[in-house]
């Protein structure tokens, strides 16, 4: 089975590229001592050449200015500074332009009716001479504003937008769409990431690439092939008309190698997420990373990481591109993160894995109609940096209801890849990894530094409620049935432990108004339900706020509801009765990673649930979101944790050499930067997240 192809005359060409571009010593070409670009630079590599603040100094490291956007909430952005100008944006995704030596703000923009408040991680900085400008996703909308006022540019698409489903069909007309990471430029291309739903709904996940200065799609693509397109042979018939599938979309941000002209694009799972007898086959291109001609969106190679994805296996990342030595040569390289908890590394220009990768076999699906793929690519090295199997014995030892722990584990199936079914099934690492959206940082020696979550997770399918099994609700209890209950249960208690938030007595905390937008426009991590019509949107918010009229219905909500023969049961973690991990430690951790050898380096519990610790336990490690930064100083920053700490770390050996807390936990990627000759650090603090408390602020560190 080819996973990746390769033509030959291709090959030949790419080779010559190659040897011509590679030289005897890796270098870091073209990094900035600002932070231009999300993650750094086009590598995605979080490394800065600054070396002001090093080891012997870091202690004294102090606020130096920090700036309150009174917009709480969670914030994962990754600011970006050019020419002394820090973009960043708030909880509510308004765009914001500050002066990055003081913090002061410069201006604003915020949509005058912002429907979509869904978590932002940054915006995209384009220049041509006099013409600046930031790009950033709002609601479905691309927009462009002039990178110096916040005014939007009128001669980009309509008003200074352009509809994210621009390149995706009829079919995605109505359907949610929208971007939580920024684009990735390559010249005057942008090429955007989408998040879509990730049930029967879904849009289809085409890769877009728009013209900055006009918005118009410049090319698209397709994720699910047409007929006579590589892969169409990889799915039934007829999904590329989007009928009960769409997904396969990249929503974690891509990397760019912008002297070969080629973007890396990884994907997410096509939906629904965690059934796919309806989809049968390898399924291409979702969960693959794909190398594209960044000029024409043309395929040069591929790699798919899970075939026939039930599992929620997304890519979470966008993949490192390094310099690194295999077999006693320079190799231009490319490595992608995975929440299993691996890293695999492939030549950049021909996507031939640099270590091997064996096909493992694993269990069939005990649904009669899921034909499981019966293989899954496994890299032999480097290692991987999370848990790949747990035992009775890995149960939490501190649990006080040990024996509930155990009889859920009994009955549950446990091991890589088990299929999910009506059986519980323990999916670890479990669906936030493993490596999570923050993704990894590397250094120019080829050093890996990434941060693992340490979480399992119980998930099971149910069949779908039939018509008469519903035909006793009323119109607005049925959607919240068939949408809503799958994640805030069904007594709308919700699952706060694992991120879901309660509804019940919603109305005492919201007006109907906010709720009704919310159904629409989706918050946070949760999708918009954009096929509701505005009728099964009253139903809804009136059952939520306990006024239903059922009288009044005027129609039959719930007729857009697509079809599978099987429901998801919720996103539940392994918890003990405290709301500790239900396994033992470590619950979280860094792991340097030596790409060169695929050997780790070392390996630290990461984060610290101090109210443990207090009892004498040793640091547990807690779940984090948001990667590191590494500095020519060899310093690691990273906040991520939900202790709400900003820590600075020996990269050689993982050791804290300082930390303070944040007014709120920074559940987002530090940048570092130099204005006027001093190094600054800066991270945002949003909290929320995690069960934490909300924060509004971003805060720069320097020294005095």
């Amino acid at each position: 089975m080819k996973r990746f192809v390769f033509p030959a005359a291709l090959l030949l060409t790419a080779l010559f590229i190659a040897a011509r571009l590679s030289t005897d010593e890796p270098k870091q070409a073209g990094i900035s001592r600002e932070w231009p670009e999300y993650l750094g630079g086009p590598d995605r590599n979080h490394y800065s050449p600054l070396d002001q603040i090093n080891a012997s100094n870091v202690s004294k490291l102090q606020i130096a200015w920090e700036y309150h956007a009174k917009d709480s909430g969670q914030v994962q952005c990754n600011a970006i500074i050019v020419d002394g100008t820090l973009y960043g944006v708030t909880a509510t995704s308004q765009v914001f332009a500050l002066d990055a030596a003081t913090g002061k703000e410069k201006w604003r923009y915020a949509e005058s009716n912002r429907g979509g408040v869904n978590t932002t991680r940054g915006v995209t900085y384009w220049s041509n001479n006099d013409d600046k400008r930031i790009l950033f996703a709002s609601g479905s909308s691309l927009c462009a504003v002039d990178a110096r006022t916040g005014v939007l540019i009128p001669g980009f698409g309509t008003n200074g937008k352009v509809s994210l489903k621009a390149g995706l069909g009829p079919t995605a007309v109505d359907k949610f769409a929208i971007s939580n990471t920024p684009g990735t430029l390559f010249g005057n291309l942008i090429i955007m990431p989408l998040r879509l739903s990730e049930s029967s709904d879904a849009a289809p996940g085409y890769i877009q690439a728009f013209d900055v200065v006009t918005g118009k799609i410049a090319w698209v693509f397709r994720t699910i092939p047409y007929p006579g397109e590589f892969g169409y042979d990889t799915w039934p018939k007829d999904t590329y008309k989007n009928k009960n599938v769409g997904g396969a979309n990249s929503w974690s941000g891509m990397s760019i190698d912008r002297k070969r002209g080629i973007v890396y694009v990884p994907t997410g799972s096509a939906a629904f997420d965690f059934y796919g007898g309806n989809r049968k086959g390898q399924n291409l291109f979702a969960n693959c990373l794909l190398a594209l001609d960044a000029k024409t969106g043309k395929r040069i190679w591929h790699y798919q990481f899970v075939h026939h994805d039930i599992w929620d296996r997304d890519l979470p990342a966008p993949p490192n591109l390094v310099t690194i030595r295999s077999h006693g040569k320079l190799v231009d390289a490319v490595a992608q993160v995975t929440k299993t908890g691996h890293v695999f590394v492939f030549d950049r220009v021909t996507g031939k894995p640099l270590f091997p990768i064996r096909e493992t076999p694993y269990p069939k699906s005990s649904l009669p109609d899921e034909p499981t793929w019966p293989t899954q690519p496994v890299p032999t090295r480097p290692a991987p940096f999370a848990r790949q199997t747990i035992t009775e014995a890995d149960l939490n030892p501190y649990a006080e209801n040990r024996d509930s722990l155990l009889a859920t584990f009994r009955r549950s199936k446990v091991g890589p890849y088990q299929p999910l079914g009506k059986t519980p099934t323990l999916v670890y690492p479990g669906l936030d990894g493993g490596a999570e959206w923050g993704g990894a940082a590397v250094d120019p020696d080829g050093i890996m530094y990434v941060n693992a979550n340490e979480m399992a997770w119980v998930l099971s399918l149910r069949d779908t409620p039939k018509e008469e099994e519903l035909a006793h609700l009323s119109p607005g209890e049925r959607l919240y049935t068939l949408n809503c209950a799958v994640c805030h249960r069904p007594d709308r208690k919700g699952n706060p432990a694992s991120g879901y938030p309660s509804l019940v007595n919603i109305g005492q905390r919201r007006d109907r108004d906010f709720v009704s937008k919310l159904i629409t426009s989706g918050k946070g991590m949760m999708p918009g339900f954009t096929r509701l019509t505005e009728i099964e949107k009253q139903s809804l918010t009136a059952f939520l706020f306990g006024d239903e009229k059922v009288e009044a219905s005027a129609a039959k909500p719930g007729s857009k509801e697509r079809y599978v023969p099987y429901k998801f049961n919720g996103y539940t973690k392994f918890l003990d009765n405290k709301g500790y991990p239900g396994i033992r430690p470590p619950w979280g951790t860094l792991t340097a990673i030596d790409l060169n050898t695929g050997e780790h380096l070392w390996q630290k519990p990461f984060g610290e649930l101090k109210e443990l610790t207090a009892k004498g336990i040793p640091p547990t490690g807690a779940e984090s979101y948001g990667g590191p930064v590494v500095t020519a100083s060899g310093l690691l920053f990273i906040a991520a944790s939900k202790d709400g700490m900003f820590r600075v770390i020996d990269k050689k050996t993982g050791a804290v050499l300082w930390q303070t807390e944040l007014p709120a936990a920074g559940y987002a990627t530090p940048s570092t930067y130099e204005v006027n000759g001093k190094q600054y650090i800066v991270i945002a603090c949003g909290g929320t997240k995690l069960g934490t408390k909300k924060g509004d602020s971003y805060v720069a560190f320097a020294l005095p």
